[in-house]
């Protein structure tokens, strides 16, 4: 007897999570409907305009808007950052480079450096 396999199916919040994409800003049919798998690995294979559009000039989901600015979200929560941002508006604090994201850069950095030392020294005493 052979069962039938149902497709896996996400929240549109959760595929738009897994395409580094802000929710709101995707088409209607995407926040309404269900995806699919094999959807999403098309859409990440072959990206639609209005992905590609999302993706180049945002608004960017917070984890995005971290990432090009190499800062932690809670560094962009401390600093009151809490809307999605569009790429113009990440240039655009690039080059201000107010104080706050000069702080958090620095405190990314040294987070950064910490990691590296404690996995280092974890690698020196799994070899000892």
């Amino acid at each position: 007897m052979k069962s039938h396999q149902t497709a896996q199916t996400m929240k549109p919040a959760t595929a738009a999570k897994k395409l580094g994409v802000y929710l709101q800003a995707t088409p209607s049919e995407f926040q309404e409907g269900v995806v699919s798998r094999a959807e999403l690995n098309a859409l990440q294979a072959d990206p639609p305009e209005w992905l590609r559009e999302l993706r180049r000039n945002g608004p960017h989901p917070r984890p995005v808007v971290a990432a090009k600015l190499g800062v932690s979200i809670s560094g962009l929560a401390r600093a009151g950052v809490t809307d999605a941002l569009t790429t113009e508006q990440v240039d655009a604090l690039k080059t201000e480079n107010p104080e706050w994201l000069r702080k958090e850069r620095a405190t990314q950095a040294e987070v950064r450096k910490e990691t590296a030392r404690l996995k280092e020294k974890q690698r020196t005493e799994d070899e000892a």
